[in-house]
């Protein structure tokens, strides 16, 4: 089967794994170039995924005509609203497609994008390359030069170790090794507001009246009784790692911010795998799966490693917590 020909040319060299930013200035090199992307593969007969934005993927699927029913679309902003879950559900679409290589978009940054989540972003970019190092798969990035800042292509430059303008492809001279940069995008949060009720964990029978605490105040923040049970478990989760691995003594601290309830735990616990909660642990080990519950359960997860021990942050929308992927007449997969 032979699709609509494009300008890319394949020039990324022959590492199994290939990462490669996206930088476009408008519109019309957005969609054209994602596009020539998806071409690549479906004429190579690969799998293809375009993971983007539900306002975006109209585009690309425009640009694409008759080729777009052969791609799995799904809106981002749904499925990776928590940037902390996109690595596992692109190695769940590799996985789908053994011994084949797999072609994805993956636009996790875009410019409404808050503070937090964005440093989120750049961790879940840099991480990719060690998830999927080895992996037969290739993932285009799209980066808006014209709305983000100076920074955030920066940033882009250092996580993706190819680069592509929609019309010429070379390597990066900033990429650097992802480890490092993750921990670089590992800042301090921000202080808990006066007004956030505290508490202290120190023993496991602490853990009932703390799911009880938080339930009531979630309750009384308007969460979904759904949500309500999302994020006790979460936060059960974390707290009795805290007993059992951060020096048996956790601080919680909850309040809510315009549209988010929020649940930030510290204790005297360090981790030495920047891996954890990004991507399934071994299948012979069981230690980090945690944190992969907390991350499918929230909206939003920042670890920040201190000097004393860690930080750690979940945040469940509040208003819009349930959302449907944007179809704009494609079916998506769901996220």
């Amino acid at each position: 089967m032979s699709f609509a020909g494009n300008a890319w040319g394949n020039a990324w060299g022959s590492a199994a794994f290939r990462h490669i930013g996206l930088l476009h200035d408008t519109a019309a090199g957005y969609a054209s170039g994602c596009a020539g992307f998806v071409r690549l593969g479906l004429n190579a007969g690969n799998p293809v995924l375009v993971a983007v934005p539900g306002s975006h993927a109209r585009a690309i699927h425009d640009e694409l005509g008759g080729d777009a029913g052969h791609v799995v679309f799904t809106d981002m902003a749904v499925a990776g609203r928590n940037p902390g879950r996109v690595i596992v559900s692109l190695l769940d679409f590799a996985d789908s497609h053994p011994d084949q290589r797999v072609w994805v978009v993956s636009q996790s940054v875009w410019p409404t994008r808050s503070s937090l989540e964005y440093s989120a972003c750049v961790t879940q970019d840099a991480l990719l390359n060690a998830a999927f190092a080895g992996r037969d798969a290739t993932i285009l990035c799209p980066y808006d030069r014209s709305a983000l800042p100076a920074g955030a292509i920066a940033d882009a430059l250092r996580t993706h170790p190819i680069l592509n303008d929609g019309t010429n492809t070379w390597d990066s001279p900033d990429y650097t090794d992802p480890l490092g940069t993750a921990r670089l995008a590992d800042l301090p949060l921000p202080e808990p507001p006066q007004q956030a009720h505290r508490f202290t964990i120190t023993r496991p029978e602490d853990l009932r009246w703390l799911r009880r605490a938080i339930a009531d105040l979630a309750a009384a923040a308007s969460l979904p009784i759904a949500r309500v049970r999302q994020l006790t478990v979460a936060v059960n989760e974390l707290a009795s790692n805290s007993i059992e691995h951060g020096g048996g003594r956790a601080v919680v601290a909850i309040w809510t911010e315009p549209g988010v309830f929020v649940c930030q735990l510290d204790d005297a616990g360090t981790f030495d795998n920047p891996m954890a909660g990004w991507m399934p642990p071994p299948r012979e080990g069981s230690r980090g799966r945690g944190l992969l519950i907390v991350h499918e359960l929230s909206d939003l997860v920042r670890i920040h490693q201190r000097s004393d021990g860690t930080s750690i942050r979940v945040h469940i929308n509040i208003s819009a917590v349930v959302k449907e992927p944007e179809t704009y007449g494609i079916e998506f997969q769901a996220g």
